[in-house]
Formats: C-alpha cells, sequence, structure tokens
C-alpha cells in the first residue's frame, strides 16, 4: 500500500515513515508538513492511503482531507491525532475520512487500524468512537421510520457508525456474526452505498 504521511512535526513523520517502512505491505511515496503539501503529493505520488495530522500551519488537516477527496475520491485518509476534539472529529468525517486515530496508541495498533482501512472499513479509535457515540445519542435527526429501515436495522446502523466490526456488532447484540453481516448488506441495499464505511460517514452526517 502507498502511503503519503503528513505532518508538521519533522520527527513524527520520519518515525511514522521508519515505522511504516518496516513492513512488507507498505511503500511511504512521500511525506509532507500541511494540508496544501499532502493535495501537491496526491497529484504527483497517487498515495493509495495518507496518514493526516490535524493541527498544522497553512492547511490544517480537515481542509486538507476535504480537498483530496474532492480531488481524488479512491484515495482512503486517516487521521492521526493527539487531540480528541469533538468538532475535528465530525468534521474530518464529514469530509471524507475513513479513520481517525490517536498518536498515543502501540505502534502495531497503528499498523493494524491502516491495514484495517486499506481493506475498506472504517476505523476509529475506541475514545473517538465513544466521543462519537455521545454524539449520536443526543440527535434526533436520524430515525428508522425516515430511513424506511426496521428498529433493529437502524440499531447496527448505528453500531456501525461507532466503528464496531461485524464481530463486535454480534456480540454487542448476542447475534451471529453471519446475521449481521446479513444486516450490514441489506443496508447497503435499501440506503444504496457501496461499502460499510459509507455507510457509518452517512450515519454521523445524518446525526449532526
Amino acid at each position: 500500500m502507498k502511503v503519503l504521511i503528513v505532518d508538521d512535526d519533522a520527527l513524527i513523520r520520519e518515525g511514522l515513515k521508519i515505522l511504516l517502512e518496516i513492513e512488507d505491505d507498505f511503500q511511504v511515496v512521500g511525506t509532507a508538513s500541511n494540508g496544501h503539501e499532502a493535495l501537491e503529493m496526491c497529484r504527483k505520488e497517487k498515495p493509495e492511503l495518507v496518514l493526516m495530522d490535524i493541527r498544522m500551519p497553512v492547511m490544517d488537516g480537515v481542509l486538507g482531507t476535504k480537498l483530496i477527496k474532492s480531488q481524488f475520491r479512491e484515495i482512503k485518509i486517516v487521521i492521526l491525532t493527539t487531540f480528541k476534539d469533538d468538532e475535528y472529529i465530525k468534521e474530518a468525517l464529514k469530509s471524507g475520512a475513513e479513520g481517525y486515530i490517536l498518536k498515543n496508541q502501540p505502534a502495531d495498533s497503528i499498523i493494524e487500524s491502516l491495514r484495517t482501512v486499506g481493506k475498506g472499513n472504517i476505523v476509529l479509535e475506541r475514545e473517538v468512537a465513544n466521543t462519537l457515540s455521545s454524539m449520536l445519542k443526543e440527535s434526533k435527526k436520524a430515525t428508522p421510520e425516515r430511513l424506511n429501515i426496521s428498529p433493529r436495522e437502524f440499531e447496527i446502523l448505528k453500531l456501525v457508525g461507532e466503528g464496531l466490526s461485524n464481530r463486535e456488532i454480534a456480540e454487542s447484540l448476542n447475534i451471529s456474526e453471519g446475521t449481521t453481516r446479513n444486516y450490514v448488506t441489506g443496508l447497503l441495499e435499501k440506503l444504496g452505498f457501496r461499502d460499510r464505511t459509507q455507510l457509518a460517514i452517512f450515519f454521523i452526517r445524518n446525526c449532526e
């Protein structure tokens, strides 16, 4: 997987580069210090995944994500930051980011998160998922009736929006993983989305 690392801290950029290049399935095609440089690098290097910091000079990670996604929908973006800021979380995901993880995670956890996103899933670090869960509980906009789905399907959709895997959803609702997979497939068909990442983003966007 071709990766672009974006962070205004040179030490962090180099550290992440070393971390990823140790792995056989990652190739770091470049680094950037802000969102503007990241956009230019995407045009030049065509990475498959961008590991994006949030707070940077010139152009922050939220705007950088929005601009990259508007021009390169196929590029996956994972927000990597030390900040647990509710508005940043919402705005980054609204802009199309596939993941939001914190820098204080162990190195192997960051690596696995990137692999998960590479397979087409959304990744939310547990503390971030809890923050989003609180946002969703406070919202009254998205309802089963409005979406024309059953209460159980809505429950599955909510858990997908919180970043849970099929296995975690199955355990949470005491149903089989196969049944969970069938529910997710049904939701994709009913709501007209391609994958669970789009399902999660849809739910977050409709629960502001």
